[in-house]
């Protein structure tokens, strides 16, 4: 799963959120980020209004907590979905372990230049490569 910070950092560069069951977020206020949720129909479900998204906790004891508007939530997309926002960007991912550590490598075409990106969590990889390729396309 991708860092909090890397999530931020997709979401500064333009990467916005359209909430789907099965995506997971956190709340973007200080203090409440470290707990993930998942959207699901059973404990948190999506509501489309006029004036936006909003997320309405169902049956849950957190604090009290009923709903939160999207804006107020940060996408933690899965190495799924940053592997199909890279869409034909994407060359490939491979996998080389040394020793015990692994490190998955994901390659993409960004600004017609192929680049690399390593991390242990193959998602980190994905994300840190769309990052660059949603700034390249944005230069």
């Amino acid at each position: 799963m991708i860092t909090v910070e890397l999530a931020k950092t997709l979401r500064d560069a333009g990467l916005r959120w359209h909430p789907e069951t099965g995506d997971r977020f956190v709340i973007d206020k200080p203090g409440v980020d470290e707990d993930v949720y998942t959207v699901s129909e059973m404990t948190v479900e999506r509501h489309d209004h006029p004036s936006g998204t909003i997320l309405g906790f169902n049956g849950t004891t957190e604090w009290a907590l009923d709903s939160v508007t999207a804006d107020e939530s940060l996408w933690l997309p899965r190495e799924d979905q940053l592997r199909e926002l890279l869409g034909p960007a994407f060359i490939g991912l491979t996998r080389v372990a040394a020793g015990e550590r692994v490190v998955h490598t994901v390659t993409a075409t960004i600004g017609g230049v192929d680049r690399t990106f390593a991390a242990e969590d193959p998602a980190i990889a994905y994300g840190q490569a769309l990052a660059a390729y949603i700034a390249a396309a944005l230069a």
